[in-house]
């Protein structure tokens, strides 16, 4: 009788556990299910989205075709002469002896499904679909929008000096959004707020727009202007920087559309000067660009960069996306100098000619008719009413970049090395020093990384190889190449213990 009651209890268990396995199955399913139900569906003929082409036929492995494909399929299948064929008798005799063997000879079937998802099309390259609208719940709430004193305070805790520049843009970015969330005020339309930030290499511009976008939780989309070119030629359409901007929403067009572009390297397309050839990403990339960037219905390919027959393409609407474009401008100060130079006077209250040639900060002075001269058209600076400079670092701002900001270089070190239970400090003499190595590079705060990388590279060698050190201290005699690091041992303090492996100084 135990014997029975055993077997009864195995089997409701293996029972249980296939129930068990087929819910979770169909869960999985399901989930599968939900998630391919978010996108729309999109035609495998002639890949345009259901939002364009309309009902779509449901065909097995999962193939949609839209109406107009199917029609012209039906009408191209008609013309053919079935009965003919089929009242050949050769033809007939040679179906039969297939069909009576092991099927058809060099033919294989496949499931189209399998070639690259769902009906053949990507995720990456459909349309999410659009939510339905809830009158109580708008899409952007004016009064969830942080106001320009907070975007600024939180912009602070990432980015070191640039007071003007943060403050421009934290004001910029406010408006902007109110704008969009309110759509219109008393029917007043309220035009839109394009950035245009000038600064040197490495001064924090497109980090500024990265920290922006990430403390917003809005779509980022950073494009490179030297790709750009004309249409018709080599390199990224203009429409591309929109359908990097759609990517970075998931694919969702209402996200897009309320999105940030960030395009860097813009004064790589001022016109050429003394050229005799065709100029296809100069002034007629900020030709095609002008309609970018004051609204526009653009036609954009999904999950491409550049459109052809195979890649569906979907219509944003560019007027509530913020265009911020960036650049170093580099010979933009000899410009200004020029100009400031045609003001001087004679007498004895005249300004000298030579006096901006020791002027750091000289780019801060720039005007519209400067950067028209560097070769930018009128009509695109009008589309960019917000143009602000950002200043050059100088060595009090480069330590402040090593230890301040929350994710500062030297944070990072501190943090590697804390999971080798190992404690990482830099007094101050040594942040000097690296301060003034970066400022000899004139690359910006990129020098930084680049200088802390060689000095630290023979320490993260060597102290995974002696559990005994507790403490590193990096002082100004190792950066300077003079001395080596304070290496401290766990329990007992002592610089150079005679049991422990000296790092080798960098000036031997």
């Amino acid at each position: 009788m135990s014997d029975f009651d055993e077997n009864d209890k195995n089997g409701k268990n293996e029972i249980e556990n296939i129930e068990q396995d087929v819910k979770e199955s169909g869960d999985k399913k399901d989930g599968e299910k939900k998630k391919e139900n978010e996108y729309e569906d999109v035609c495998f003929i002639c890949r345009r989205p259901e939002s364009k082409a309309g009902k779509m036929f449901k065909l097995p492995n999962n193939i949609t075709v839209c109406n107009d494909c199917m029609h012209k399929t039906m009408d191209t299948v008609s013309q053919f002469d079935y009965q003919g064929m089929l009242n050949n008798p050769s033809f007939m005799d040679d179906l039969n002896k297939n069909l009576s063997g092991k099927g058809y000879p060099n033919i294989r079937f496949l499931n189209i499904a399998d070639l690259q998802g769902e009906g053949g099309i990507p995720n990456k390259q459909r349309i999410k679909k659009k939510k339905p609208k809830k009158g109580e719940e708008p899409v952007l709430d004016i009064r969830k929008i942080p106001p320009p004193h907070k975007i600024k305070a939180q912009l602070d805790d990432y980015v070191i000096g640039q007071e003007h520049a943060k403050k421009v843009i934290s004001v910029a970015v406010y408006n902007h959004y109110k704008r969009v969330a309110t759509d219109t005020m008393d029917d007043i339309e309220i035009e839109k707020s394009n950035m245009l930030m000038i600064g040197p290499t490495g001064c924090g511009k497109t980090y500024l727009v990265k920290t922006l976008a990430r403390l917003l939780d809005v779509p980022l989309a950073i494009a490179d202007a030297t790709s750009l070119t004309e249409a018709g030629y080599i390199g990224d359409d203009i429409e591309s920087v929109i359908s990097k901007l759609l990517a970075a929403a998931d694919n969702d067009v209402e996200r897009a559309e309320r999105g940030i572009v960030f395009i860097d390297e813009i004064d790589k397309i001022a016109k050429k000067k003394n050229t005799t050839s065709r100029d296809v990403s100069g002034e007629s990339v900020q030709q095609g660009m002008l309609r970018l960037l004051e609204g526009a219905d653009v036609e954009v390919p999904v999950g491409a960069n550049s459109k052809n027959a195979m890649v569906p393409l979907t219509t944003i609407n560019t007027r509530n996306i913020l265009f911020i474009c960036g650049g170093a401008f580099p010979d933009l100060e000899e410009i200004i100098k020029q100009r400031l130079k045609k003001q001087t006077s004679i007498g004895f209250n005249a300004e000298l000619k030579d006096k901006f040639d020791k002027e750091k900060n000289i780019i801060s002075q720039v005007t519209v008719e400067d950067l028209k001269k560097f070769g930018m058209i009128p009509e695109f600076l009008g589309r960019l009413p917000v143009i602000y400079t950002l200043a050059a670092l100088d060595k009090s701002m480069m330590v402040k970049i090593l230890k301040e900001p929350k994710n500062a270089i030297l944070k990072q070190y501190q943090k590697l090395l804390e999971l080798d239970e190992v404690k990482l400090e830099f007094d101050d003499g040594a942040l000097e020093a690296i301060a003034d190595k970066a400022m000899k590079k004139d690359t910006g705060a990129r020098a930084l990384r680049a200088i802390i990388e060689e000095f630290m590279l023979d320490i993260m060698y060597e102290i995974p190889k002696d559990d005994n050190i507790g403490r590193v201290t990096i002082t100004r005699e190792y950066i300077e190449g003079t001395g080596g690091p304070v290496i401290d041992i766990r329990n007992m303090r002592g610089e150079n213990p005679d049991n422990l492996k000296m790092i080798e100084d960098k000036g031997n």
